[in-house]
């Protein structure tokens, strides 16, 4: 069991949270909200280095202090997207105080129930066009010049996570020249795909343990801080092929349908026919599994945390099913075959 409040930890063992008190105790009452230190509690945890707390107030709702020590983060990103991305209209918390130099932050609280403790099948179509609808107010108000761009460098340096973490760390395999030719191959593919899709604001994680329920505003959006300028597909498929929620295709196919037709009734970009939309969609998601895959492979392998696989075959499922279904990407199941001993199956390609 967690502490209940920060006077249970260990001092020696963790000076950080004794720095971070005594900021909030530094605090102008009238900055701070009569913010009560000594209520300092965990609120949730985080794959990076950063971590959440919650604190109560004298008079009103309680608060949110994130703890992301330099230099491993930077909380300025934080700022500057909650700035961009409130701006729009779409529900992000407020930052009431900052110290930037230390890396401590306190936040409106958007609460603690996160998409993923109320997505059932009563409530998922509700939840989803929400998030939808509120991912089309933030697109369609996108600017260039604001966020740094998705470009094709980073598109590939997050490509390169797969053979570097899931193919040599966590599988402990070596590509001969031939299957990397082949995989590079692939990436090209989907990296002409990528860049040449409309851009707009992107989240980069905008999925289940990142979208909060909301009374009003639904949804409130957390972890947004690593927010580019890029394709127009990539948040709704982090939304609906979700590595930690699966849902049947047809359920996913109806929602993406979705999304195309109110995006085009909003005025953004995409594709006049669902067919050129949805090979956009499955391109982009490829590129996020096989990112993801190496992502959770370099938390296992590097960070020591494993809870992450638990998560892999999921997104595992997803990169097969998308590459089964275009044949110019068979290699990569091919590949994927011989990498995992499977004995091919029979495709069903586009």
């Amino acid at each position: 069991m967690p502490p209940e409040t920060i006077s249970d930890y260990d001092s020696t063992a963790d000076p950080r949270l004794h720095q971070l008190k005594g900021w909030l105790a530094s605090l102008p009452e009238s900055e701070a909200r009569n913010v009560l230190p000594d209520s300092l509690r965990p609120a949730s945890a985080d794959a990076s280095f950063r971590r959440y707390f919650r604190v109560d107030t004298r008079s009103g709702p309680s608060l949110i202090v994130m703890d992301a020590p330099p230099p491993q983060e930077d909380v300025r990103p934080f700022i500057h997207v909650a700035q961009v991305f409130g701006a729009t209209g779409v529900s992000v918390p407020e930052v009431i105080a900052q110290d930037t130099e230390r890396g401590f932050l306190l936040l409106s609280d958007l609460g603690s129930t996160t998409y993923l403790h109320q997505l059932d099948a009563d409530r998922a179509h509700k939840l989803y066009l929400d998030a939808i609808d509120s991912l089309i107010l933030l697109q369609t108000q996108s600017q260039p010049g604001v966020l740094p761009v998705y470009d094709r460098a980073l598109l590939h340096r997050e490509l390169m996570l797969f053979p570097d973490w899931y193919i040599s760390k966590h599988l402990g395999q070596t590509l001969s020249a031939e299957q990397t030719g082949e995989l590079n191959k692939v990436f090209e593919m989907l990296l002409a795909n990528n860049l040449a899709q409309p851009q707009v604001y992107v989240h980069r994680d905008y999925h289940s343990r990142n979208l909060m329920v909301l009374e009003r505003g639904n949804p409130g959006i957390l972890d947004f801080q690593d927010a580019v300028y890029g394709p127009v597909t990539y948040d709704l498929v982090s939304l609906l092929r979700d590595a930690y929620i699966q849902w049947d295709e047809e359920l996913v196919l109806d929602w993406a349908i979705r999304y195309w037709e109110r995006a085009r009734a909003a005025g953004l970009p995409v594709p006049n026919d669902v067919d050129s939309f949805y090979r956009d969609f499955e391109y982009m998601g490829l590129q996020r599994h096989l990112k993801v895959l190496g992502i959770f492979a370099r938390l296992s392998h590097r960070d020591g945390k494993d809870a992450y696989l638990k998560d892999m075959p999921l997104v595992m499922e997803y990169t097969r099913k998308a590459a089964a279904r275009y044949r110019e990407l068979i290699p990569l199941l091919r590949l994927l075959d011989v990498l995992e001993a499977r004995q091919p199956q029979a495709r069903y390609t586009f």
